[in-house]
């Protein structure tokens, strides 16, 4: 969606800073998108707990030699440290940093809070990932008695006083110009971008802003000379589609000129729910392997039961020690959300894969259930299997497992295979 870290020259005045009056805002009429993004979330709410560090950098990463860094706070950032960057290199920028290792269900809980707050104001919220949100608020205006930049500072503040914590907003008239005005809104404030004005905040980026233009892109529009949007929106679209494609070319050219027609989908339905673990050595131990295909299984089943989808297709994902990756995938008979079928298939899968690789040290395993419907369609027995009534109810059992684990923790009931060897 563009790459905009920081505020241009000359922008200033699309910025509404904390505690700026209503009767300076600009004019946000016709402005119905907002992007909600949170600063530096996983740091964010970690640092909730631990308050004395928030003037030093703090990096949030698993302790894995392979880790990479999940969240970086501000003064971090200032090191050049970066998410998604591998632990190793961001300990090089910044040596002196405090790392804390991840809260996975304290983000889960504070996403859903805030996502429960953008709901509050209007129906039509798209979430992108648990720190960022596209919201339609053209249709709650009139009965909320607010504009959209009203709705934003609103946002803003519920956000911090409910969960102590920062986001940055954007307001616009489509999805890409809200996208850029709240990553030049950061940290902790909100851009408008007044309809009439679109262009004029538009043309003095860098082609590098335009939603879907990575290095390469870029590279190739610079080189055809197209250094910024404003050069973009001049030439003849003909001139684009030769530099780049022809789809490309015609949709950077409505870009350019802000044109963005996608509207804020509330809910799109899931294709697929996978997981996947990347070990800290690579390993060559097949049974190793296959008791983390069953625990991938496992998590894969529960969010499956979870979210009341069935799949069915299972497919796996095999990265080697030399990165080469595979992937394999088979469609069962019915759909399904119980793990023990999943592993069968997922294991029966990694063994023809690497029949011939049986010494080869594997780097990374994934599972993945796809083809999903909604779990509540009828089991379908066939006639060469024995009638569920005379075996063991595997979903049964794995329902009464994921009660379990909700009311007594995620350790409470695992597979045998899947305890330590003190636990066993």
């Amino acid at each position: 969606m563009g790459r905009n870290a920081q505020l241009p020259g000359g922008h200033e005045r699309f910025v509404v800073r904390t505690g700026t009056p209503r009767a300076e805002y600009p004019d946000d009429t016709g402005c119905g998108i907002l992007h909600v993004d949170m600063d530096a979330f996983y740091a964010a709410v970690e640092l909730r707990e631990r308050p004395e560090l928030v003037e030093r950098p703090v990096i949030v990463a698993g302790a894995g030699p392979r880790s990479v860094v999940l969240s970086a706070n501000y003064p971090a950032r200032r090191y050049g440290v970066r998410s998604a960057m591998p632990a190793g290199a961001a300990r090089r920028l910044c040596p002196d940093a405090v790392w804390i290792p991840p809260s996975r269900h304290a983000y889960r809980e504070v996403s859903d809070g805030v996502m429960a707050i953008f709901r509050e104001l209007t129906p039509l919220v798209e979430p992108l990932s648990l720190d960022e949100a596209f919201l339609d608020v053209s249709g709650a205006l009139r009965r909320l008695g607010a504009t959209p930049a009203d709705l934003g500072a609103r946002i803003r503040e519920r956000v911090a006083a409910d969960h102590g914590i920062t986001c940055s907003v954007g307001v616009g008239r489509a999805k890409f110009i809200a996208k850029l005005a709240s990553g030049m809104a950061k940290p902790d404030g909100m851009v408008v971008v007044p309809v009439a004005r679109t262009l004029e905040f538009l043309h003095p980026l860098p082609v590098s802003a335009l939603w879907g233009v990575g290095k390469r892109t870029e590279e190739t529009l610079r080189s055809h000379g197209f250094t910024t949007i404003a050069d973009v929106a001049a030439a003849p679209v003909e001139r684009l589609r030769r530099s780049v494609g022809t789809a490309a070319g015609e949709h950077l050219h409505a870009l350019a000129h802000g044109r963005d027609d996608r509207p804020v989908v509330p809910e799109s339905d899931e294709k697929s729910l996978g997981a996947e673990h990347t070990f800290d050595t690579d390993v060559r131990d097949r049974g190793v392997l296959d008791r983390e295909l069953l625990r991938l299984s496992e998590r894969v089943a529960a969010s499956l039961r979870a979210k009341e989808l069935r799949g069915r297709t299972v497919s796996i994902k095999v990265r080697f020690a030399d990165f080469r990756t595979i992937t394999r995938a088979r469609t069962l008979g019915s759909a399904t959300d119980v793990a023990r079928e999943v592993h069968a298939t997922a294991a029966e899968l990694f063994r023809e894969a690497t029949s011939g690789d049986g010494s080869v040290a594997v780097r990374l395993v994934g599972v993945r259930v796809e083809g999903l419907s909604d779990g509540d369609v009828a089991e379908q027995l066939s006639f060469d299997t024995p009638s569920l009534t005379a075996e063991p109810r595997w979903r049964d059992a794995e329902r009464a497992a994921d009660d379990a684990r909700s009311r007594f923790g995620s350790a409470a009931v695992r597979p045998a295979s899947l305890l330590s060897p003190d636990e066993r």
